[in-house]
């Protein structure tokens, strides 16, 4: 896996050996970030299922100011602390090793808020999207802030919270992004 843009453009980084992670495509990766290329720098991100940190590392390397990475994986935390630490970006990447309820609840007792979320869980369980429901029931979000949450194409997400407005749904052949903001809020950005 590589960092596509910024500080560590180009660098290769590890996914955890042996693991069942499944890291989003390149392709997938480039789509995203060049839709919200410019409204990472100086950003706050949460990386929620983290896996390899190949999300949270990407935002870190194009200027975000704090990214937390998070993953229940004691062997993807590790990797994700080493992968930061090798593409120097350890003093921006902050990373936990919690259950994902239990990190949101966490984050939002610290008064975190996030501009971007990314949201890339097994698909078939529906995990995804209660932690994006989680996320909005506690406010996590900033004003404008997204969530971008990865899933299969034929399984989109229905979030029942009228507190969370889909803004796009992108396809990717078989996987697809859809990104939520809050109902409230008053940046329209896209």
């Amino acid at each position: 896996m590589r960092i596509i843009a910024g500080t560590a453009r180009g660098r290769r980084f590890d996914a955890p050996k042996g693991m069942d992670t499944r890291p989003t495509l390149d392709r997938v990766k480039e789509a995203v970030f060049g839709s919200i290329q410019f409204d990472i720098p100086d950003s706050c991100v949460l990386d929620l299922f983290s896996g390899s940190g190949n999300l949270g590392l990407e935002a870190a390397s194009r200027g975000a100011r704090k990214v937390f990475c998070n993953d229940y994986n004691r062997d993807c935390a590790e990797q994700i602390r080493t992968n930061a630490k090798l593409l120097s970006l350890d003093s921006v990447v902050q990373v936990s090793c919690k259950d994902y309820a239990v990190c949101l609840n966490d984050l939002a007792r610290m008064g975190e808020r996030f501009d971007f979320v990314f949201l890339d869980a097994p698909y078939k369980d529906g995990t995804a999207q209660k932690a994006a429901e989680q996320i909005f029931s506690l406010g996590l979000l900033s004003d404008g802030g997204r969530v971008i949450l990865e899933h299969a194409e034929k399984l989109p997400p229905s979030l029942s919270t009228s507190s969370a407005k889909l803004t796009q749904t992108r396809r990717y052949g078989s996987c697809a992004i859809s990104v939520f903001k809050r109902a409230d809020s008053e940046a329209q950005q896209d």
